[in-house]
């Protein structure tokens, strides 16, 4: 007696699979194409419960035990999380008052304050050692201008840049809320008076209340600024305009001048207040505060305890800088 298990060497089974497959996709294509069945089918999706709540409310209650118990751990890990950046903030500053009278002693010598006595110079010895003394005198002015002309809106504010010196990052004291000022040193310019600018960042290193599944660590919440006392017809942070009015009466038209802000890298020392309502901004005003916060945490990154590492780049790297007239 014949086998028909087999047709043609495929098991029978698989070929009858196959063609209640091909049955069940035609079968479908017809219930997709009638316009009542997927109104209907629509409808169950939108009633269909889609928030977390309501899926938690289907589960069963020992489920839901759990998943409040996770809840906690989860809370109770960010807590601890808070302190560990307690911590490293208390580090940061433990080992900023140490680098720093290095730091203090470096500028002297890239701003050619104070030279190096026989006693302090080291064993590093070069054939041309004025060269290498200029060499690095502009490359650390080349980082430090780079890192703040990363940040700088328009082309008007790099030559004052040019002016700036240093950069220095000072963490608030133990016991204080969390903050850190940054200070921008400027050489005597003819843009203003101030030698420092500076800006303070408040800090926040604890869960929220309201959603403490979100917090990742220390986030800028606010920022003040200081005044720029600007030297006559300098202020790059206004812009006047002329304007055109036409009287309703008359139909005589009259050209006004007006002042009014325009994009500065120094707008970050006039920073839009984050304290209140944040909520009630527009969208313009949100982008500008999110930009202004972020820029304050780029500097405390990029320049807070930064070590020699730029003054050892490579050879190759050197020369590309000096070939630059940047100065």
């Amino acid at each position: 007696m014949a086998d028909n298990s087999f047709s043609d060497g495929v098991p029978s089974d698989s070929v009858e699979a196959a063609k209640n497959a091909s049955n069940t996709e035609k079968l479908m294509d017809q219930v997709m194409q009638n316009p009542g069945v997927v109104a209907a089918l629509q409808e169950r999706l939108d009633s269909a419960p889609h928030t977390p709540s309501s899926y938690m409310e289907t589960l069963p209650k020992a489920v839901k035990r759990r998943i409040n118990a996770l809840k906690q751990i989860q809370v109770r890990c960010a807590r601890i999380e808070a302190k560990f950046y307690e911590e490293v903030r208390d580090l940061g500053r433990k080992y900023t008052a140490l680098y720093q009278p290095l730091f203090d002693k470096r500028k002297e010598f890239i701003t050619r304050d104070v030279e190096p006595t026989s006693d302090m110079e080291s064993e590093w010895h070069s054939e041309n050692e004025e060269e290498e003394k200029l060499a690095g005198d502009v490359k650390n002015k080349v980082v430090i201008t780079e890192k703040a002309a990363a940040t700088a809106e328009e082309e008007y504010d790099e030559p004052i840049l040019k002016h700036l010196q240093d950069i220095i990052v000072k963490f608030s004291n133990p016991g204080q809320p969390m903050s850190f000022i940054l200070e921008f040193h400027f050489e005597p310019n003819d843009y203003f008076t101030n030698s420092v600018l500076r800006k303070t960042c408040k800090m926040k290193s604890e869960p929220d209340k309201a959603d403490p599944f979100s917090f990742a660590g220390p986030e800028i919440m606010d920022s003040d600024g200081c005044i720029i006392h600007w030297k006559k017809g300098k202020k790059v942070t206004v812009k006047t305009i002329k304007k055109k009015q036409k009287h309703k009466g008359r139909g005589t038209v009259r050209t006004i001048t007006k002042q009014v802000s325009s994009e500065s890298f120094f707008n970050l020392f006039n920073p839009l207040k984050a304290s209140g309502d944040r909520e009630s901004l527009d969208k313009d005003s949100e982008f500008v505060l999110a930009s202004d916060l972020e820029i304050g945490l780029f500097f405390r990154e990029q320049i807070a305890l930064e070590d020699d590492d730029n003054f050892d780049e490579g050879e190759e790297e050197e020369e590309e800088l000096e070939g630059n007239n940047i100065m």
